[in-house]
């Protein structure tokens, strides 16, 4: 496929052949944005594979609404497919995604952190398992519904934040590798607000243009994540004592599953114990089950450790210039990025803020970025 002066002529996607000739599969969530996607892509003219990835006993999860897994949204996929007209399938990643993503859930719920499981399940169900089984499948590239955008640079392709900051889901593919990256497009990235693709899948005739975006972890039914760790683990949430950093006990709970930094509300401490003052939740200590409270300025920070570091920016992380790598750090997905220096470390990276940010929760997840681009990110863990 060549232009009017014999170069190639890429089409939208960015391959040099007819969309026609370009198979690409689709992961399809049954959600609005995978749909529009996967519909647009089709009526372009590609040659679609829409897979719908069963996460979990889906019978029990029918009547929850609010989750991206459900048995609902499966149907909902098909039936975009049917009207399409491109092949749809449904695969069993139950077993996968136990073990990748709910299991450590639990775990690291039990262990004092505040994990992210949807980063989880893109960094390994999705952008591992899935991409491989698309590659097995003579795939040309994965598309995902994800607000994000992909752009060729000098030196191969990166990730850039949505045109919609409102929208902007990067903090949750920091794990994204380049080698994955290559294989990725991500078609809503430069588009506007939910509003217009909304607006898109009305115009193809699509039945979900109306249904509500999911809110809640797919597989923890209205938010309520400590039900689920106590199903997962029984009895392993075990009572603690409340303590003050000044050393006074305070009072007991029922498990540091139900807590995490930077917390206010929900402590059951009245006025008599606490002489007044606000408390805050600034540490959780699994080996004692202590949850420590103090007032808000002993959970500002300006040094948070990493592990599992990904880099995709300029070079390697290892090659940082003295005094690191200057970057913006977005240290929880709904706080604003801020100046910051990252330093290569045994265990990842380190990340010197140059103003301190408040709860700061090992588990979470630290994103850099350049502008608009991202240059990966890693776990915060307990210094």
């Amino acid at each position: 496929m060549t232009g009017m002066d014999g170069s190639p002529r890429f089409n939208s996607l960015g391959f040099a052949k007819a969309p026609a000739e370009t198979r690409v599969v689709v992961a399809m969530s049954g959600g609005v944005d995978s749909s529009v996607v996967a519909a647009m892509l089709a009526r372009e003219g590609y040659d679609v594979v829409g897979v719908t990835l069963q996460l979990y006993d889906h019978g029990a999860a029918l009547a929850k609404k609010g989750a991206c897994c459900a048995g609902r949204d499966i149907h909902d996929a098909r039936r975009v497919a049917e009207k399409m007209g491109f092949a749809h399938y449904v695969l069993d990643y139950e077993s996968r995604f136990r073990e990748a993503v709910i299991d450590e859930f639990a775990d690291q719920y039990l262990a004092g952190y505040t994990p992210i499981p949807c980063i989880r399940c893109n960094q390994s169900v999705k952008f591992r398992d899935l991409l491989a089984t698309a590659k097995e499948l003579d795939a040309d590239c994965l598309a995902t519904g994800h607000y994000v955008r992909r752009v060729e640079g000098s030196a191969g392709a990166e990730l850039h934040r949505a045109a919609d900051a409102a929208r902007d889901q990067s903090y949750f593919l920091f794990a994204t590798t380049q080698e994955q990256l290559d294989f990725l497009r991500f078609p809503l990235g430069g588009h506007g607000s939910k509003a217009e693709v909304r607006g898109m899948a009305a115009e193809l005739g699509l039945a979900i243009a109306d249904k509500p975006d999911s809110q809640d972890i797919c597989f923890v039914p209205q938010g309520r994540y400590a039900d689920v760790i106590e199903k997962l683990r029984p009895g392993a949430a075990e009572p603690g004592e409340i303590v003050h950093l000044d050393g006074r006990t305070l009072g007991a709970h029922d498990g540091i599953i139900h807590y995490t930094i930077g917390q206010r509300r929900g402590l059951g401490l009245g006025g008599g114990e606490t002489g007044g003052e606000p408390l805050f939740v600034v540490k959780l200590e699994p080996e004692t089950r202590r949850v420590i409270v103090g007032p808000r300025g002993a959970l500002a920070v300006r040094r948070v450790a990493l592990r599992e570091v990904n880099w995709i920016g300029p070079g390697a992380l290892k090659d940082a210039p003295e005094g690191g790598w200057e970057a913006k750090a977005k240290l929880r997905s709904t706080r604003p990025a801020i100046e910051a220096r990252i330093l290569p470390s045994p265990e990842g990276a380190t990340v010197e803020l140059l103003s301190p940010e408040e709860g700061v929760a090992p588990g979470q997840a630290c994103v850099f970025y350049d502008g608009e681009r991202v240059l990966g990110g890693g776990w915060i863990t307990r210094g």
